[in-house]
């Protein structure tokens, strides 16, 4: 079955011409993880194509997802693209423009909001009840996200998904991408709030999510081994909610290499017996392909 993997990331070494801003690198993690490096590892592991998530490495400045751009640049058949931005600029009217920029390239796809990390030019500590992404000053993103057809990535907490809920429904024009299930960890269960107010998020057609970085996740939650049974019922509850329509599956590689290979990030999903084969064909290609193609 062809594999397109929705969450990924890659940068470069740290040079004079695009120097790194700051040591955010996955665990025990030295040097660069360069697009040859992945799509080495997509070869490998029989994935198609695959989604850089520009690591916050570069800031968020002019040149932040640079080397993003060049990886889609030196692999146009094989990756794509998610970018950063300052969203909160001197004058409001500059983040539009640099919405513009950052998405005008065909294959960048939108551009990502860290709900779950305090904001700064580099995301800081984990924020679980922040509540920046409701920042008035934050409008002409979200309808400029609608006019321009592109999507948010929001990666937020399961604390905040009533603020994706809010946003849904204020933006409906706007495609929101929920990253990683939302993050479950020690402070959440599957069939208990505040993760369960994913079925009133799934009331709003314009939200997808991406069950990804699922090693980390199952760490958390109590069952770190493959193929990673703590994070069934969550999948199984988002199938029921979303329908497998509305679902991508996305490995977080590297940043997973302290909990898995690449390969493990994405063969678990074989293992879940609620997943029919027709479900396993959205997660794993056809929604990616019916959003963004």
């Amino acid at each position: 079955m062809k594999l397109i993997d929705a969450h990924t990331h890659a940068w470069g070494r740290d040079t004079r011409e695009l120097p790194w801003q700051a040591d955010v690198l996955p665990p025990e993690w030295n040097g660069a993880y360069t697009h040859d490096d992945l799509v080495t590892d997509m070869d490998r592991a029989g994935v198609a194509e695959s989604v850089i998530v520009t690591t916050p490495l570069y800031g968020r400045g002019p040149r932040a997802n640079e080397y993003t751009m060049r990886s889609i640049e030196a692999h146009p058949d094989r990756l794509w693209g998610v970018g950063l931005m300052d969203f909160f600029p001197d004058d409001p009217a500059d983040a539009r423009d640099a919405l513009d920029r950052v998405t005008g390239h065909p294959r960048m796809l939108g551009v990502r909001m860290h709900a779950a990390l305090e904001y700064g030019e580099i995301p800081g500590d984990v924020d679980r009840n922040g509540d920046w992404i409701l920042d008035d000053r934050l409008e002409p993103v979200w309808r400029g996200a609608g006019e321009l057809d592109t999507a948010i990535f929001v990666f937020p907490k399961a604390q905040q998904l009533e603020q994706v809920e809010t946003l849904a429904g204020r933006y409906p024009e706007t495609t929101i991408v929920v990253d990683h299930m939302a993050w479950p960890d020690e402070t959440t269960a599957p069939d208990e709030e505040p993760w369960t107010t994913f079925e009133s998020v799934a009331d709003h057609d314009n939200v997808f999510v991406k069950v990804s970085s699922v090693p980390r996740s199952a760490e958390e939650t109590g069952n770190p081994q493959w193929p990673y049974e703590s994070m069934h019922d969550y999948v199984t509850n988002l199938l029921e909610w979303f329908g497998p329509e509305r679902l991508m599956l996305g490995s977080d590689y590297p940043w997973m290499d302290d909990w898995a290979d690449y390969e493990a990030c994405l063969s678990w999903i074989e293992t879940l017996e609620t997943l029919s084969r027709r479900d396993r064909a959205y997660l794993s290609y056809r929604t990616f392909e019916e959003l963004h193609g």
